[in-house]
């Protein structure tokens, strides 16, 4: 059995001349729960797409469970559990004939699991799909794909819309597939909080490369923030960062964001004259943002409008 259970060479897919992911190499361990990040556009549903065989890329290649994905088996899907955004249902059957409607394609079903995700989001079996509130459908969704116990879930923002007793609800749930140590999650989401309080590992995707691809702590870690404050005039020269992403500079501070920060690069910037240096921890938001936004320096949009009328 491999270690990952998923792997990509090179996957790439244009849309005409759009290249929307480009020569994506990952490697996702089984039994992690795998954060996927990225901006609207970055390429994270076609990928997801890719990977479960249900878009060919244009060139390289991907292995899902052991297998190409162009070439999974229904054996082969029995064993992934895939939640697309949007949680669709049949509006006219009930909770119930869902369950049953989705029982029938697989061998292997929990009941179990199915009615207990259903309680935890309170949902009455008589009720019919269409009636639900979105918080609602998305608990059905979710205990329609858990009870086959697949060993890869695969959720694409599957909190999107919900309200924050709903996400929270769906977090818990999505944990319990993993209760078994070779049970794998990779999921994407706007939501960093989320993410950041489940997710082992997270892949950065930017304009459809690759950017980061480590333990989320890593991440944090190596973007770090620091306030450079000085008394009165002008700062001193700053020295240069080879891995600044953002300085936001104010009347009395220079805010600074620095991917990968060298020793000597810190050194230098602490050894600054007149100048306090503190370093202030980021969230796992706050260090994405950073890094995905465009880089430079950057001011207060109202201090541009100064002056228009």
């Amino acid at each position: 059995m491999s270690e990952h259970v998923i792997e990509t060479n090179g996957l790439t897919r244009f849309f005409g001349r759009n290249c929307v992911v480009n020569e994506l190499n990952l490697k996702i361990p089984r039994g992690s729960i795998f954060g996927f990040l990225g901006r609207n556009g970055a390429g994270k549903s076609t990928t997801i797409r890719m990977l479960l065989g249900l878009l060919a890329p244009t060139r390289g290649s991907a292995r899902v469970l052991g297998r190409d994905s162009a070439a999974l088996t229904p054996d082969d899907r029995a064993r992934i559990g895939y939640l697309p955004e949007g949680h669709h249902v049949y509006g006219w059957m009930t909770v119930s004939e869902c369950g049953e409607f989705q029982r029938a394609f697989y061998n292997q079903w929990n009941d179990e699991i199915f009615h207990a995700v259903l309680s935890h989001f309170r949902l009455d079996m008589k009720t019919k799909a269409g009636n639900l509130s979105r918080g609602q459908r998305a608990g059905l969704c979710l205990a329609l794909v858990l009870a086959p116990e697949p060993e890869l879930l695969v959720l694409d923002d599957p909190a999107l819309g919900l309200d924050p007793v709903a996400r929270r609800s769906l977090i818990q749930s999505m944990l319990y597939v993993t209760r078994k140590a070779d049970r794998t999650i990779l999921f994407s989401s706007h939501l960093l909080s989320d993410v950041e309080r489940v997710a082992d590992e997270i892949a950065v995707l930017d304009r459809g490369v690759l950017r980061a691809c480590c333990r989320q702590d890593t991440f944090r870690r190596q973007v770090r923030q620091f306030t450079l404050r000085y008394a009165d005039g002008e700062p001193p020269p700053l020295p240069a960062l080879t891995g600044l992403l953002q300085s936001f500079r104010t009347e009395r501070e220079v805010s600074l964001t620095v991917a990968n920060l060298s020793a000597d690069d810190e050194r230098a910037l602490r050894a600054l004259p007149n100048v306090s240096v503190e370093e202030t921890p980021l969230s796992l938001e706050d260090a994405f943002i950073s890094y995905v936004s465009e880089r430079g320096e950057k001011s207060f949009f109202t201090k541009d409008l100064e002056g228009v009328k």
